[in-house]
C-alpha cells in the first residue's frame, strides 16, 4: 500500500499526529493508498510557511510568476498521463473524461498565467497638479479548499490564479480523493519553488478546513462545495475578518420550449445528467419541458440514456463510472427513495448494478423522474448523482416563476428556436449565468459563480484572478 506525505514548507512530512487513513478505489472498494490525517498543528505549520514565502513571492516581477504558472502548465501537458491513472484509481474519473479534465486543467494555469500580466490599476486624473493611482496587490496568504468531484481542474483554477497575482496558498484537498492534489503538487516540485509557496495539508474539513478558516496567518479563503459547509467557513472565518470567495451548489434548471429542436437537445441533456456521474454543479436540476412535447422529449431522453455506458473507469467505452463514496451512494440513493415516497413516477434507473464486475464499487444507474413538484425534496435540493428530474409546465410566467423557486442561482437555459423569447426569459432568472440554446458556461475566459446559495465572486476569467487582490489608492501631488 503507498504512502503518502503533506507538501509544507518545500518538505514532504508526515502529519504532526503520526496518523493516515486509507484511500478507496472508487470502481473496485480495493484500500490502496494512505493519507496523512492533518490538524491544526499541521495548518499552523503550513499557515506560517506561506506567510514568511509571501513578501519575497509578492515582490517578484509579474513577468517571472507568470512564466512560472506557464511552466507549470507544461509539465502537466508533458507529463499528465500519470496524474490521469491516479484521478482514475482515486475518483473513478472514466479514461476519456480524465485526458480531458488535463487538457483543461493546463488551460487554467496558461489562462492564468497570461491573464495575469494583463491585471494591473489605472491611473486617475485629480487636477493638473496631481493624481490618483489604484494600484492592485496581492491579498496574502490564501486557503484554496478543494471540492472532490473535480480536484485537478478545481486545483489549476484556484492555484493559477492564486500564485499568478502574487499570493501564497495552502491548499486542502478533499479528503475523500487527495491524491491527484498531492501528485500534482510532486510534479511542480520541479520548479524550484521558493519553500513555502505552495503547500498541501490533508484532512477532514471539519479540522483541517476549521483551522484554515480561523488562522489568523490565512488571509482569504477561495472554497468550492456544498452550500452548507459555505456557510460554515464563513461563520468560522468572520471572526479574523477573511474574504472569501464561494462557489458553491445549484439546482439548475434546464427550460425547453415548445418550438426547440428535440432531437439536437436530447444527446446533450444527456450527457449533462451522466457527466461525471452527475457530481457537477452545474448540470441540470432541474428539466422544464413544455407539455406540448413533454411526453416526446422525455421519451427521447429515456432511450438515449439507456445507451449510456455505465461501467470500468479504465475501459475507453465506458461514458459513467462510480460516484466517489459508498457515503455519496448512499446520498443519491436516499434522494431517489424519497422521489419515490413523495409521488413522483421513476422511468428508469436508480439500482445498482448486480452483474460483475460492477457488483463492487460505488455505481447507481442513471434515474428518470417525472412528475417532479413541490414539496417533493428532487425538486427543490441538490442530488450531485445522474438523475433527471423532468417538470411540466404550459407558459413562460409559471416557469420563470418555478425556475426561481429555490435557494440555489447557480445557473439556467432556455432552449428555443425563439431567440428573443429565450432572452426574455433568461433575463428574468436569478441565477449566476445563463445561456440560450447553450449551456457552456465553465472556461478560463468566463467568470464563473452563482447568486443565492449558490454563493458570490467569480472563478475562472480576469474577474477570477481579481478576487486574489486588493485594491490600493496612491495620490500623488507634484506641484
Amino acid at each position: 500500500m503507498q504512502q503518502f506525505k503533506m507538501y509544507i514548507d518545500g518538505q514532504w512530512v508526515a502529519a504532526a499526529s503520526a496518523r493516515t487513513y486509507r484511500v478507496i478505489n472508487p470502481a473496485t472498494e480495493e484500500e490502496f493508498a494512505e493519507v496523512p490525517l492533518g490538524g491544526p498543528e499541521d495548518v499552523d505549520a503550513a499557515a506560517t510557511a506561506a506567510r514568511r514565502a509571501f513578501p519575497a513571492w509578492a515582490a517578484r516581477p509579474q513577468a517571472e510568476r507568470s512564466a512560472i504558472v506557464n511552466r507549470m502548465a507544461a509539465l502537466l501537458r508533458e507529463r499528465g498521463d500519470a496524474l490521469t491513472e491516479w484521478e482514475i484509481r482515486d475518483h473513478g474519473t472514466p479514461i476519456k473524461m480524465a485526458r480531458m479534465q488535463q487538457f483543461f486543467a493546463s488551460m487554467n494555469l496558461e489562462y492564468c498565467a497570461q491573464a495575469g500580466r494583463a491585471l494591473m490599476g489605472a491611473n486617475l486624473p485629480a487636477g493638473p497638479t496631481g493624481m490618483f493611482c489604484i494600484r492592485r496587490e496581492p491579498v496574502g496568504v490564501c486557503a484554496l479548499i478543494i471540492p472532490w468531484n473535480s480536484p485537478l481542474l478545481m486545483i489549476t483554477s484556484k492555484m493559477g490564479a492564486c500564485l499568478a497575482t502574487g499570493n501564497t496558498c495552502v491548499i486542502k484537498p478533499s479528503a475523500i480523493d487527495s491524491l491527484v492534489t498531492l501528485k500534482f503538487a510532486e510534479l511542480i516540485t520541479e520548479l524550484d519553488l521558493p519553500p513555502g509557496v505552495v503547500n498541501v495539508v490533508t484532512g477532514p474539513g471539519g479540522t483541517v478546513g476549521e483551522a484554515l478558516a480561523t488562522h489568523p496567518e490565512v488571509n482569504f479563503i477561495s472554497f468550492t462545495g456544498s452550500s452548507e459547509t459555505g456557510k460554515a467557513i464563513m461563520a468560522a472565518a468572520s471572526g479574523t475578518l477573511k474574504r472569501t470567495q464561494m462557489e458553491l451548489g445549484g439546482k439548475n434548471p434546464f427550460i425547453v420550449l415548445p418550438d426547440a429542436d428535440i432531437d439536437k437537445i436530447i444527446p446533450m441533456a444527456v450527457g449533462s445528467t451522466c457527466h461525471n456521474t452527475g457530481m457537477v454543479c452545474a448540470s441540470p436540476g432541474r428539466y422544464y419541458i413544455h407539455e406540448k412535447i413533454h411526453d416526446e422529449f422525455v421519451e427521447k431522453f429515456v432511450a438515449a440514456i439507456k445507451k449510456v455506458v455505465v461501467g470500468d473507469p479504465n475501459d475507453e467505452r465506458t461514458d459513467m463510472g462510480p460516484v466517489v463514496s459508498a457515503e455519496h451512494r448512499d446520498r443519491v440513493e436516499g434522494y431517489i427513495k424519497s422521489g419515490i415516497e413523495q409521488g413522483a413516477t421513476l422511468l428508469l434507473g436508480g439500482q445498482r448494478p448486480t452483474a460483475p464486475p460492477l457488483d463492487r464499487g460505488y455505481y447507481i444507474l442513471p434515474a428518470v423522474f417525472t412528475g417532479v413538484k413541490p414539496p417533493m425534496k428532487i425538486f427543490y435540493e441538490e442530488i450531485f448523482g445522474p438523475v433527471a428530474c423532468f417538470v411540466r409546465f404550459s407558459d413562460d410566467e409559471e416557469v420563470v416563476a418555478s425556475a426561481n423557486d429555490n435557494a440555489y442561482g447557480l445557473c439556467a437555459s432556455v432552449w428555443t428556436r425563439d431567440l428573443a423569447r429565450g432572452l426574455r426569459i433568461v433575463g428574468r432568472i436569478n441565477a449566476g449565468a445563463v445561456g440560450v440554446n447553450s449551456a457552456r458556461f465553465v472556461s478560463p475566459e468566463t467568470p464563473w459563480g452563482g447568486f443565492k446559495d449558490s454563493g458570490f465572486g467569480k472563478e475562472n476569467s480576469t474577474y477570477g484572478l481579481e478576487e486574489y487582490t486588493q485594491l490600493k489608492l496612491l495620490t500623488v501631488e507634484y506641484s
